[in-house]
């Protein structure tokens, strides 16, 4: 049975990472494009950032937004709001402004953090948002005024002393989308973040200080955060980080010429990267190990990129709400197919519809124990309500446990779907393409394509009068990309004279997922 040590009640989580580092000032903690940020600087800036706060006129407990591509200034913002005891509420980078705007005053945010490439959809937002205007402050060398120079920004004395903050205070929020409505934000505590080192991290992933870390995962995803902030940090690793699109020419890159030891993924990448005619020998990486969330690994993927790397994939399960993976993979225990066994700190329930426990072998709802459990979501207490269910949080995942204790991911408990490692509402893109002027009705389903990877596919009936084409097709797939985030947009279309339908109207999504898969392989 492992031990697990919980924090002292007064714990702020950005002290501990500097108390832990203290020996470590010269030391690279972040690598990305345009240089390096060591330890010392990492916390010199970082207490500066927080110093920054107070001065602009943001307190404790009050939320900013971070809209930032990956850099070296994220995790300074990032540290610097946990030590002045200032809430970050970190939000998707590929979101429409129309998002940011509801973040911006769902969350009461104080200020913008932002990248000079989303500045432009940030002001847009803030125009939209009731706060009309925000102090925004700039990553860059070139920003114009009103905005402020991010390192123009950090032109104060750093901040003396932490915010004396308790495990249990609010910390940061990350926003996760829902089947209906908006998305919820999930708030966690500074607790939440030791605990997710303590048991994952220590337990799992067991990084050295000489490892080199890269998450093609960015940092506003609990996944990508982890693996970029937490675990790291924690025993004083080097992170490689990268702003740009994670298609595999640049991993490759990062991999070959920063000998990048550990590797954070998700499987529509491995998938990727295995397909690609430039994938590098073994003899040309320096890898040791890598990891996979967001949706199930294929068990073919993890075989053929251990036989080509030498390194296994510890795929498994985690969720915004537990802020990081709670069921997994070992190092000395990999069982491709299988998302593991429960990592040490966490309980998991299988259940049925009336909430009894399952028998192995059987499907069930899963409901995950542990203490990296979320305060709530802010402001939504029937959501809260229906997912915390006391010490349990419903997941909203279908598992089954096998005879040998492994778990096995058996799809959603909803019509969501999971496309590239982030949630899809079926329902939000069929909303969206009904709002097209060529569009009578639509439906969308997921679909595996060879590679075993889901992918979505909408099923359109035109209005009278509009005929289908491959150029239609083409439109409307662009047009859900600049309506929503652009995973969402179906990789397939089919114009089809009629949906099938029950008696009362409603559209049954099960008839069209048994025609796709009567379908002869291609």
């Amino acid at each position: 049975m492992t031990q697990l040590v919980a924090p002292p009640e007064r714990f702020n989580f950005a002290q501990w990472l500097f108390t832990l580092n203290a020996g470590r000032g010269g030391k690279p903690a972040y690598l990305d494009d345009g240089g390096t940020l060591n330890y010392a600087q990492l916390e010199a800036q970082s207490r500066r950032f927080a110093a920054a706060l107070y001065k602009l006129g943001v307190h404790r407990e009050e939320r900013v937004l971070i809209a930032m591509l990956d850099c070296r200034e994220w995790p300074i913002a990032y540290l610097g709001c946990l030590y002045a005891g200032v809430v970050p509420v970190c939000v998707n980078t590929l979101l429409p402004a129309n998002e940011y705007a509801h973040m911006i005053d769902h969350s009461r945010s104080q200020a913008v953090f932002t990248s000079p490439a989303l500045l432009e959809k940030v002001q847009e937002a803030l125009g939209e948002s009731a706060a009309k205007t925000l102090p925004t402050i700039v990553t860059g060398s070139k920003v114009a005024k009103p905005c402020v120079r991010f390192d123009d920004f950090l032109d104060v004395a750093p901040l003396a002393a932490a915010a004396d903050t308790y495990a249990d205070d609010i910390a940061f929020w990350l926003y996760s989308s829902g089947s209906t409505g908006r998305p919820k934000a999930v708030v966690h505590s500074h607790g939440n973040l030791y605990w997710t080192n303590e048991t994952y991290g220590k337990n799992v992933l067991k990084l050295r200080e000489d490892d080199v870390v890269f998450s093609a995962a960015k940092f506003f995803f609990a996944y990508g955060f982890g693996n970029a902030v937490t675990f790291p940090l924690a025993v004083g690793a080097t992170v490689v980080v990268m702003a740009e699109r994670p298609t595999p020419a640049a991993i490759f890159k990062r991999l070959t010429e920063r000998k990048v030891t550990v590797y954070y993924g998700v499987p529509t990448l491995f998938a990727s990267m295995l397909a690609d005619p430039a994938i590098p020998p073994r003899s040309a990486v320096a890898l040791r190990l890598c990891t996979s969330a967001g949706e199930p690994l294929p068990e073919q993927i993890g075989l053929r990129f251990k036989e080509h790397f030498g390194a296994d994939i510890l795929d498994g399960i985690g969720s915004t709400e537990m802020l990081h993976i709670f069921i997994c993979n070992r190092a000395e225990d990999v069982r491709y197919g299988t998302t593991g066994t429960p990592v040490p700190g966490y309980e998991i329930s299988l259940r049925d519809e009336d909430g009894k426990p399952v028998a192995d072998g059987e499907i069930g709802d899963l409901y995950i124990k542990g203490p990296s459990a979320p305060l709530m979501y802010w402001r939504d207490t029937a959501r809260s309500r229906a997912t915390f269910q006391g010490v349990w949080t419903k997941a909203g995942d279908k598992y089954l446990r096998d005879a040998q204790g492994y778990y096995v991911y058996c799809g959603r408990s909803d019509d969501m779907l999971k496309v590239s490692g982030q949630y899809v509402s079926p329902a939000e893109v069929e909303a969206t393409l009904v709002g097209n002027d060529a569009v009578l009705e639509a439906a969308v389903i997921g679909v595996e394509n060879a590679q075993g990877l889901m992918r979505t596919k909408a099923f359109v009936v035109l209005k009278q009068g509009v005929e289908g084409s491959e150029a239609l097709r083409q439109q409307l797939h662009d047009y859900v990309k600049t309506q929503l985030t652009p995973h969402k947009a179906p990789k397939q279309l089919e114009f089809v004279a009629e949906l099938p339908k029950t008696a009362t109207g409603k559209i049954q999504r099960f008839r069209l997922r048994e025609r796709e898969r009567a379908k002869p392989a291609a």
